[in-house]
């Protein structure tokens, strides 16, 4: 039963093909895109449903259009339609766009038939398949246990009240609606519509498409795939529904939608609020803004559920006002994890995205937090009798000091290692569960960030501990550093005899990690590891903040560079905006440019691939360039050290320390790439190959060279070829058939009816 929802929210389907270039006035979606929107048929009748695939519809309805043949005997006032052989005709329409569809509800969880009949024609016939509004629809089983908080005893302007939930999957009975306007001095406030402010001091705003309105949001939070979301809108609270439908665009808005993703990782089975949807940069451009918490990865780290989330709550939207132009994102951090797994594995449900703090994705970084744990214990523990400076050890993980991976800096990745390995730790509120898992409570929540996505990477054995895919076998810490003549063969040595590794609950064993059978293959060939193929599809602005001493830097993005130039041989797409500070007007600048950019491959009408529409429209102030106050923007790639193999070269400080001045602009690695992995960073699992003197600028006495071949005994990482299990993943896939994921296929097609029944 999905949660009543009023008429003017029951297009669901809608979304997803127009945000991907589906729809009138859309732009173009990737070529070969799972979710493009279906053209008719010269010859036949043709159902579809628009903004999904007919297969992932949810919320009990859809929004279908009909589409006759070009040499039809019958108009549109001859069709008779049903939904499960009950008519449903009074649903359709010729829209002001000209063109004949209309909302089916009704329908029931499972495939549905939609059934078009017309006179002295063949008809058509469309299998819908509907899900329950509370998910999941691609994700798999859902993490339990889960609390809804609905219900608010003191609602607030930012938190409302929902209302009692309606079952275990927190679905209410419809959403609430609240408003704020932004004042005169650049700032919102609430807005109460029974007591409204004088609209003299009401700001006014313009759009992009130059409509002038008062600057009032009126906000809509509801329940989708058990989070909550909001949706934030220029809209008159006086006739707040004018001009809201699928088919009757309101004029305050311009079709665009800007989402709002959420930073972190942890692992919350409890409801919390969306992220802040008042973005005044998207909303005076007429954008509308959206987020969940369900996209937040503060509260809930799963990409998969991420991209779900997104796909229901934009059917949503397109449900009740209309169809989607195109969506942009942004999000720092774990926002950026989001926004560079969603474009491939998902493509379409974004078009363009504006990733800052650049993770490049979840999996791949996480291997630098365990390697972090095990660094610093390895030198905490004086196990190997030498000493390495502060120097050598940031020479061993690649960073600029030490303190990148050891702290105490303001974030460093070891603090944080057994949030993510250890289930008795977790954040996000499941670390301090009661009924977390321990020694004393094996069936307990387990507080892992394989746990939390077990329905991806499913058990590794009766105890239902999910797979892990950590892997350290053949790592050699330190290989660039020994080769470089910046630590001691000794030194080299006694780290990798003693560095170990984690076991399933996170405890520091004296062997190496060994990934789980299937685990790595899973991680690459369901996505978990963004590729450069589809990353090379879509227009990327990286905000990329100059920082060199703390887990966000520099390097993550230019991960994300060598991923795309290795499959496209350029990266013309991804455009790199280095800043040591602020830059005046940042965010409008950023905003503008992405705007400029899909707009411009919106009306491209040609028949280009999607790549070649991308860089064919890039806006001339799409560059890779830096700033800083003394000198402002500067585009010169060798000056801002932009290339797709940065250099490490900077002033060095008195304790040996690297201290970059203002004007120089170092990149340096991270601990995979500094112990001999690609720029690309991608492996989760390397392939092994023997020993060979030949990979070392260093000389082993004999004693040494046999220690290394026993700290080594099944061989080091041959880089010269693919991870274990690396491959290209395909695109669109579910787990809805059990962990790994499976393509979803082609999407359901029109197929002709027998045209009785009229």
């Amino acid at each position: 039963m999905r949660q009543a929802i009023p008429l003017l929210a029951t297009t669901a389907a809608a979304l997803l093909v127009v945000a991907c270039g589906g729809g009138s006035g859309t732009g173009s979606a990737p070529a070969g895109d799972i979710l493009s929107r279906a053209t008719g048929n010269g010859n036949l009748s043709t159902l579809k449903v628009l903004g999904n695939r007919a297969d992932l519809v949810s919320g009990g309805q859809a929004l279908v259009e009909l589409v006759l043949p070009d040499k039809a005997k019958a108009g549109y006032g001859d069709v008779r339609i049903t939904r499960n052989g009950e008519d449903v005709t009074a649903s359709f329409a010729v829209r002001p766009d000209g063109r004949y569809y209309g909302v089916v509800g009704g329908l029931v969880e499972g495939d549905n038939t939609i059934v078009a009949r017309v006179p002295n024609g063949p008809g058509a016939r469309l299998t819908v398949t509907n899900h329950d509004l509370g998910g999941p629809v691609i994700s798999g089983p859902q993490v339990q246990p889960w609390t809804c908080t609905t219900k608010v005893a003191n609602p607030t302007a930012s938190n409302p009240d929902l209302g009692n939930p309606l079952d275990g999957k927190c679905n209410i009975a419809a959403p609430v609606y609240r408003y704020q306007y932004r004042t005169l001095a650049g700032s919102f406030a609430n807005y109460d519509p029974a007591n409204p402010p004088a609209a003299a001091n009401i700001a006014s705003v313009t759009t992009d498409e130059g409509r002038t309105v008062p600057y009032i949001v009126r906000i809509e939070r509801g329940v989708i795939n058990r989070g909550k979301y909001d949706v934030a809108y220029l809209a008159n609270p006086a006739n707040p529904t004018q001009g809201w439908a699928p088919w009757n665009r309101s004029p305050s808005w311009n079709g665009k939608l800007f989402w709002k993703f959420g930073s972190g990782c942890e692992f919350g089975r409890t409801q919390v609020n969306p992220g802040n949807v008042l973005d005044d940069v998207a909303l005076r451009r007429g954008f509308m803004v959206a987020s969940s918490e369900m996209t937040n990865y503060g509260s809930h780290c799963n990409d998969v559920t991420s991209a779900e989330t997104v796909m229901m709550v934009k059917e949503h939207i397109t449900e009740n006002y209309g169809e989607i132009r195109y969506t942009m994102s942004d999000g720092s951090s774990g926002g950026a994890h989001q926004q560079h797994l969603h474009v491939t594995n998902y493509p379409g449900l974004l078009q363009g995205i504006l990733p800052a703090d650049g993770w490049q994705d979840t999996w791949t970084t996480g291997r630098e937090f365990a390697d972090c744990g095990l660094l610093k214990r390895f030198y905490d523990s004086d196990s190997s009798g030498l000493s390495y400076s502060l120097v050598e050890r940031a020479q061993i993980a690649g960073h600029r000091w030490n303190q990148v991976c050891e702290g105490p800096a303001n974030t460093n990745m070891a603090s944080r290692t057994p949030f993510y390995m250890d289930p008795t730790v977790g954040g996000g509120g499941c670390g301090t569960d009661p009924n977390r898992w321990s020694l004393a409570n094996l069936s307990g929540i387990r507080c892992t960030l394989q746990d939390f996505n077990i329905a991806v990477f499913g058990p590794r054995d009766a105890s239902g501990y999910a797979k892990t895919p950590h892997d350290n076998l053949g790592i050699q810490y330190g290989l660039a550093a020994l080769n470089a003549g910046r630590i001691t063969v000794e030194q080299f040595l006694r780290l990798n005899e003693l560095v170990g590794g984690y076991d399933i609950n996170g405890q520091w064993q004296a062997g190496r990690m060994v990934a789980d059978p299937g685990a790595v293959e899973i991680t690459h060939a369901s996505g978990r590891v963004p590729h450069g193929r589809r990353l090379g599809e879509v227009p990327i602005i990286a905000d990329v903040s100059f920082n060199i001493i703390e887990e966000h830097y520099d390097f993550r993005q230019y991960v994300i560079r060598n991923r795309i130039l290795a499959e496209w041989g350029d990266y013309g797409n991804h455009v790199i905006l280095r800043h040591k500070g602020t830059p005046p007007n940042y965010a409008q600048m950023r905003f503008d440019l992405m705007n400029q950019w899909l707009a411009a491959i919106e009306a491209d009408t040609s028949g280009r691939t999607q790549r070649e529409k991308v860089l064919a429209n890039k806006p001339s102030g799409a560059v890779d360039q830096c700033w800083r106050s003394a000198t402002g923007w500067v585009t010169d790639p060798a000056v801002c050290n932009t290339g797709a193999t940065p250099g490490m070269d900077s002033t060095i400080g008195a304790d040996g320390v690297p201290a970059p001045t203002d004007s120089e602009w170092p990149v340096y690695r991270d601990t995979r790439v500094s112990s001999g992995e690609p720029l690309k960073s991608d492996i989760m699992k390397c392939q092994l190959k023997p020993l060979a003197a030949g990979d070392y600028q260093a000389s082993f006495t004999p004693e040494q060279w046999a220690r290394l071949q026993a700290a080594f005994p099944y061989g080091v990482c041959d880089y010269g070829k693919p991870g274990v299990g690396q491959v290209e993943p395909a695109p669109w896939q579910t787990f809805m058939a059990g962990p790994g994921g499976q393509p979803l296929g082609a999407a359901p097609a029109s197929q002709p009816g027998d045209g009785k029944g009229i």
